[in-house]
């Protein structure tokens, strides 16, 4: 195309402001919406523009990026303005929700979409805010294969890394046993460390020997050095998010009839924290190691 694709972002959180700042600095014509109107200095300042009420830009984007926290935030979106999608826009619309969704929403999305005329991809993605602000997003693309194609350089701008794992659903599945085993990973990593101080090891040094050794995850070799044992605790994910996503998942292994009783562990300690972490703390506070003297003494 000889001029800029126009694409909508719905969505100006820690993820969705870098995405659209991403795609605009990749060429395309930006328009950003969101609840809170003071991202519209924020917005100019990165180069894309800004609406105060979402109807502009389902009317005349091409392609629109979803950055909601749940797939009913995005089933209701969709829901004000189905009838306005496309309606100033050339050709078909193709929709892309970097949601970590419901994979039975997804499909209902697309089909109702599919009926009008549209796409809709369900594409979450790994890699936070700053994955989302450098273009360096793994995403996990559940839909057609032809709404790929013709999505395709918006996601290229936003993602080093694209799985298509298959029709419309697939793309949460991966992204919920993805986050599934991150919840897992950050428990068990934080019962090693505490295991190591326990018996009079740094934990540094046995962080070093698990990154080295078959013991490592991402968990070990990026969470806990960045952000949990530099005592920063800002990953930019939060409690209430992984909670959400740990509970989904389990949801999804019950409706399936699928036994796992290690995750269900899992899933219960993840519920379990919320009665001493707040949904908006970040997830990586639940890698704390460090026991109550610890922190009494300023150890922890």
């Amino acid at each position: 195309m000889d001029r800029k694709t126009r694409v909508g972002v719905v969505g100006l959180g820690a993820m969705g402001f870098g995405m659209a700042a991403t795609l605009a600095r990749a060429g395309f014509a930006v328009t950003g919406y969101d609840l809170s109107a003071g991202k519209a200095e924020a917005a100019a300042e990165a180069g894309f523009g800004f609406v105060s009420e979402p109807g502009e830009l389902f009317a005349s984007s091409e392609r629109i990026v979803f950055s909601l926290p749940t797939a009913q935030d995005v089933a209701a979106m969709l829901e004000a303005h189905a009838a306005t999608i496309g309606t100033q826009a050339e050709g078909r619309v193709i929709l892309i929700d970097t949601s970590t969704s419901e994979p039975d929403v997804s499909r209902a999305l697309a089909r109702r979409l599919a009926d009008a005329g549209h796409g809709f991809l369900d594409a979450p993605v790994s890699g936070g805010p700053a994955g989302a602000a450098s273009g360096k997003l793994t995403m996990m693309i559940g839909g057609d294969e032809a709404d790929l194609a013709e999505a395709r350089a918006v996601v290229e701008a936003l993602a080093a890394k694209i799985l298509h794992v298959g029709p419309s659903g697939a793309g949460n599945v991966a992204k919920l046993v993805n986050n599934l085993l991150v919840a897992a990973h950050m428990l068990t990593t934080q019962e090693a460390l505490k295991l190591a101080v326990g018996a009079g090891v740094e934990p540094e040094s046995v962080l070093r020997v698990l990154n080295a050794a078959t013991g490592r995850s991402a968990i070990s070799e990026i969470h806990f050095p960045n952000w949990v044992m530099s005592g920063r605790f800002d990953s930019g994910f939060s409690m209430g998010l992984m909670r959400k996503d740990v509970r989904l998942a389990g949801a999804m292994a019950d409706e399936f009839g699928v036994d796992l009783p290690l995750c269900g562990h899992v899933r219960d300690i993840w519920a379990a924290s919320a009665e001493r972490l707040a949904d908006g703390q970040d997830f990586t506070r639940m890698g704390d190691y460090a026991d109550d003297n610890e922190r009494a003494k300023g150890n922890g």
